[in-house]
């Protein structure tokens, strides 16, 4: 039995999301190695003291201050000995004490940096499924980690798979490395088809389980072309030296080229349990939950390459890391709001790049050398966005 002092305490952040659904998931499969102590979600108290009675954590976050009083007496109800917390200052004080030295970050959007920063500048182990804190901020993010000592283990099925991919060898043996997309729903759509596309549509992922915002970007792209943009600050490569394929079985999730020629591929089913459990787990291979990969009950593997005329996002994505400085800021500041304003029927589908090309091109990069000309740019896309939006018929067309 391992000793009660080498069991991992784990933050779960965005724990009542998909991603951390299955963190919890995993994290319960270990009692004797892995600990959930500290659960925080944006504002559904109910799911979040389920999980408190559940996992029995020393604190819960709750970040609508006006939930914080049902989360506080549901604890108190329950008899759990669970303090009660709300707000950015509360969770980054507990991401960065000493009640974690593991930290998944779950958060969706740039709502999540703060945290993440927090973890990295505290040296813990990040498990970073928060990718808008690297395309915000990615650069004073790494800088963080590398002063503190923290170790970050991406949990993205993609990043993961590089991350597993690059342990067999030196960094600078590596030629390129290919990241896989589902193509989404509307693979082989022209944009006549994807201009009728409704959020219902867009939401159904055909192959993964994850919340409204990022099933939309997987939808557009988007999503992909933000994992570009992380997987650049992760492993420190170009963008000439990371591609794309559309592979719509989803099995083989990423792929490092060598520069002896060799290629090696991390293949898997398409549960995130999996890369969560290579996070919390490494050096160490632990049980995820997750079956084996049976190649002959799955068939062929397909490979393609993304269409960048019908799904300009991906485009967009790569020469906002081209660009540099506040430019990805600004991307995924658009993004958000365009993604929200169609979710709500206020704008069509080819709005969202449509939004996000106008945003790119009305405020050039300048110089990120700090958070707060990052959080700046920020603020700068979701004014221009949102004033954007107001303007548009439901199409995603400018008022006349």
């Amino acid at each position: 039995m391992q000793p009660v002092a080498d069991i991992r305490q784990v933050a779960v952040l965005g724990a009542t999301g998909s991603i951390g659904a299955s963190a919890l998931d995993v994290i319960a499969r270990h009692p004797r190695r892995l600990r959930a102590s500290v659960l925080a979600a944006g504002g559904n108290v109910d799911a979040l003291l389920e999980l408190c009675i559940s996992h029995r954590p020393d604190h819960a976050v709750i970040a609508d201050p006006a939930a914080y009083p049902a989360l506080r007496d549901g604890l108190r109800a329950a008899g759990l000995d669970t303090q009660a917390h709300t707000g950015d200052q509360a969770l980054e004080a507990l991401v960065a004490g000493t009640g974690c030295d593991t930290v998944v970050a779950a958060i969706v959007g740039a709502a999540g940096l703060g945290s993440t920063l927090a973890a990295a500048h505290a040296g813990k182990r990040l498990l970073l499924a928060n990718k808008e804190s690297l395309v915000l901020a990615g650069e004073l993010v790494i800088a963080a980690a590398r002063a503190s000592g923290a170790e970050i283990v991406p949990v993205d099925s993609e990043h993961s798979a590089v991350f597993q991919c690059l342990r067999s060898c030196q960094a600078e043996g590596v030629s390129r490395i290919m990241l896989t997309a589902s193509g989404g729903p509307f693979r082989g759509w022209d944009r006549t088809r994807l201009a009728q596309v409704t959020p219902a549509q867009a939401v159904a992922h055909p192959k993964w389980s994850m919340g409204p915002k990022i099933s939309v970007d997987s939808a557009t792209l988007m999503n992909k072309g933000l994992e570009v943009i992380e997987a650049h600050h992760l492993f420190g490569l170009p963008a000439g030296r990371i591609g794309v394929l559309v592979h719509p079985q989803s099995l083989v999730h990423a792929l490092v080229e060598y520069v002896d020629g060799s290629t090696l591929a991390q293949l898997g089913l398409p549960d995130m349990r999996t890369a969560l459990a290579v996070g919390l787990g490494w050096p160490e291979r632990i049980d995820s939950g997750v079956g084996g990969l049976d190649l002959l009950a799955q068939g062929r593997l397909e490979f393609e390459a993304p269409d960048l005329a019908a799904f300009p996002c991906l485009r967009l994505a790569q020469e906002a890391m081209a660009a540099g400085g506040t430019a990805p800021a600004v991307l995924n500041a658009a993004n958000e709001e365009a993604v929200s304003a169609f979710l709500q029927g206020r704008m069509g589908f080819l709005g969202i790049p449509a939004l996000v090309e106008d945003a790119l091109a009305a405020l050039p990069a300048a110089p990120a050398g700090s958070l707060e000309a990052l959080l700046a740019a920020d603020a700068d896309a979701r004014r221009f966005a949102r004033q954007r939006i107001d303007t548009m018929h439901p199409a995603g067309i400018p008022a006349a």
